[in-house]
């Protein structure tokens, strides 16, 4: 199943993230490496949050990554959610269409 981790951020992000990224990424490298962590990135024009997509067989890895986050810990993140997310279209959907071509 995939999760997708959504963070509300403090308006002035972009700046206040700075001495907390390296801490932030390296934190995330082994959810990465474990194949828990599918992807990851802030919300563009304007940056006003951001959002990791997590897959798993619960969604108790997206809210622990959540909990001990640098971004969370420093107060960058004000408000974070998980919910589940029921893909259906890409190579890694997790309940992919039958093909509809036949």
């Amino acid at each position: 199943m995939h999760y997708l981790l959504f963070y509300d951020v403090v308006p002035d992000y972009v700046t206040r993230r700075q001495p907390f990224r390296r801490a932030h990424l390296e934190y995330a490298r082994p959810f990465v490496e474990r194949g828990d962590l599918v992807l990851g990135g802030a919300l563009a024009e304007p940056v006003d949050g951001a959002v990791l997509l997590f897959r798993g067989t619960s969604p108790d890895v997206a809210r622990a990554f959540a909990a001990e986050d640098p971004y969370v810990q420093n107060g960058l993140v004000i408000n974070w959610r998980v919910r589940p997310w029921t893909t259906v279209v890409g190579p890694g959907a997790e309940v992919p269409l039958p093909n509809l071509d036949r």
